[in-house]
C-alpha cells in the first residue's frame, strides 16, 4: 500500500473526545502516521508482532494493521481512549488487540515497537519510560522526538543504535486552552532505533 493510500485511510480514525493535558493526548496527524508507518514498512519491519506504546485512540496500531503486521497490539493507561481505540479498528476492518495498562508493565516481546510518546512539554522526561519500555520489549523501535532531542536519544539508548533519523514537521490542532493558534506546527523527530541484538 502506497503512502498517500494509507493517510487517507487513517483520516478516518477518530482522535479524543476528551484528551487529558496531563497525560499529552494529542491525536497522530494521519500524514504523519502515515508516513512513520511507511518508513517502518519500507525497512521490513512491519512483518512480526508490533507494539504500539501509549496508543492512544489507535491511528499507529491500526495502521500497522493495515500495513501487513502479523500481530498488533495497542498498549494505553486511558480506558476511554481505548474505547475509542477498539471502535476505530472495528470501523477500519482490522483485528488490533488494545491493552489497559502501565507501559512499565508491558511484557513479552515484539519484533517492533511503533509509539508517539509523550513529549514532555507538561512534565519533562515523559518519554523516558516509553524508552526504556520499548527497548526492553522490541528489536526495532521507531518513535517520534521533539526536535533536537538526537544527543539525549543516542546517550539514553546506548547500546541501542540509531539507525535512522529525520526531521519533520507534525501538526498539533488547537486541542488545549493554553493553545493560541488553531494549529501549530512543531519541529518533531523520527527515529528508527536498533538494539545490538536485533536486525539492522
Amino acid at each position: 500500500m502506497k503512502q498517500r493510500k494509507l493517510e487517507i485511510m487513517l483520516e478516518k480514525v477518530k482522535g479524543f473526545e476528551k484528551p487529558d493535558v496531563n497525560l499529552e493526548q494529542y491525536a497522530t496527524p494521519a500524514p504523519i502516521a502515515a508516513e512513520i508507518l511507511h518508513f517502518a514498512f519500507m525497512h521490513g519491519d512491519l512483518q512480526g508482532t508490533v507494539y504500539d506504546l501509549g496508543c492512544g485512540t489507535g491511528i499507529l496500531a491500526i495502521g500497522a494493521k493495515l500495513l501487513g503486521a502479523e500481530k498488533v497490539i495497542g498498549f494505553d493507561l486511558d480506558p476511554s481512549a481505548l474505547e475509542i481505540a477498539r471502535e476505530n479498528a472495528s470501523m477500519m476492518g482490522v483485528e488490533v488487540e488494545f491493552m489497559q495498562c502501565d507501559i512499565s508493565d508491558v511484557t513479552e516481546h515484539a519484533d517492533t515497537v511503533v509509539m508517539n510518546p509523550p513529549f514532555g512539554a507538561q512534565c519533562k522526561g515523559n518519554d523516558r519510560p516509553f524508552l526504556s519500555t520499548a527497548l526492553r520489549v522490541a528489536d526495532v523501535i521507531y518513535s517520534v522526538h521533539n526536535c533536537g532531542s538526537y544527543r539525549f536519544i543516542k546517550s539514553f539508548i546506548e547500546p541501542a543504535m540509531i539507525s535512522d533519523w529525520y526531521e519533520t514537521g507534525f501538526p498539533i490542532k488547537r486541542t488545549f486552552k493554553f493553545h493560541k493558534k488553531d494549529v501549530e506546527l512543531v519541529k518533531v523527530e523520527i527515529y528508527r532505533i536498533v538494539r545490538c541484538d536485533g536486525n539492522m
